[in-house]
């Protein structure tokens, strides 16, 4: 598998997610949505943890403030209490179910603008960057929005289903292998066997939802582009992925790394935003910078999401290429009109 293979696919993609850029920015408020409904539920249950047993909020919602391990933290906090945990687990459920639903939904007018596009944009791949082929690749509408979310609704309410399947069975399934290693490591050597243990089952986990999470963007992209069945949908991209496996596997290799490295800049500016508050007075500009980087982060994140949606939209629906435009006719003298 050669790079120049992969320039065109990531290229096409790049271009079509900056060409439709109010996509990106409409997923992107949809995802901080569902963050802030995820919130709801984790701050209740940790002011119930207050009340209950006595703790310190802080304590409970950790120096971060990172939703995952605060909803761990009340959770662990509650397994004394069955009927608080169950409470909390249900409306954490409730909001999770509801926030990934409309997430589905949002999906499938997202998908329905770019294949749009991907109709509509010509071999734009090929040529220099400029403003006309970005308006011509252009078709962030609000009637192609909302007739891509009335067509792909249900089959994309049904694919969401299985994916969320089958991220509580992974979790439950490194839960058990985890606690299972607790267990068997015993006394000596505890420190370090369960922590080699769980590391290497994190890692592990993390590869399992990056592959799971690739497969579900595929086929949300041919059963946009093709107007197909899940069933039917999955068929087709098990055909596509024999035929191109390599760039297929090479634009997911791209993709991943790029977000890899979002993710590490991401890590790397909260560390130095982190050590800038402790400095007297600068330390105030710590909380706009803050919401900047947040900002700054989400919408990279979507848009290398979208680069990637649009790189399988140029390998499973080949866009159709323009035809040469005729030749001028030529003028006495022979020279081109």
């Amino acid at each position: 598998m050669r790079i120049p293979a992969l320039k065109l696919p990531i290229k096409r993609g790049a271009l079509l997610a900056a060409a439709n850029w109010p996509v990106v920015v409409l997923q992107f408020i949809a995802e901080a949505t569902f963050k802030i409904l995820l919130a709801v539920p984790i701050v209740g249950g940790t002011f119930l943890v207050a009340l209950a047993l006595n703790q310190d909020v802080q304590d409970v919602l950790g120096d971060d403030l990172d939703l995952r391990q605060s909803a761990t933290g009340v959770a662990t906090s509650l397994l004394e209490h069955p009927v608080a945990l169950a409470s909390f687990l249900a409306a954490l459920g409730i909001v999770v179910v509801g926030g990934s639903a409309l997430m589905f939904i949002l999906k499938g007018g997202t998908l329905a603008v770019l294949v749009d596009a991907q109709r509509h944009a010509g071999p734009l791949e090929r040529y220099p960057v400029r403003l006309a082929l970005l308006r011509r690749a252009s078709r962030a509408d609000v009637d192609v929005f909302l007739q891509g979310t009335r067509r792909l609704r249900p089959r994309f309410l049904r694919l969401g289903a299985f994916l969320l399947g089958v991220y509580l069975v992974s979790g439950i399934g490194y839960l058990a292998v985890v606690v299972a290693g607790y267990r068997a490591v015993g006394d000596d050597g505890f420190l370090v066997g369960w922590t080699v243990i769980a590391a290497l089952f994190s890692a592990l986990l993390v590869a399992w939802l990056a592959i799971v999470n690739a497969g579900y963007l595929v086929l949300q992209v041919i059963m946009a582009a093709r107007d197909l069945s899940v069933r039917a949908a999955a068929r087709e991209a098990l055909r596509l992925v024999r035929a191109d496996a390599p760039r297929t596997l090479g634009v997911f290799v791209v993709t991943a790394g790029l977000v890899g490295l979002a993710t590490l800049a991401s890590i790397v500016a909260t560390a130095g935003l982190g050590l800038i508050s402790f400095v007297p007075f600068v330390g105030l500009a710590v909380l706009p910078l803050q919401l900047l980087a947040w900002l700054l982060r989400g919408l990279i994140f979507q848009y290398l999401g979208l680069t990637s949606a649009g790189a399988y939209l140029f390998l499973f629906d080949a866009p159709v290429e323009a035809p040469e435009p005729a030749p001028a006719p030529a003028v006495p003298g022979g020279l081109p009109a």
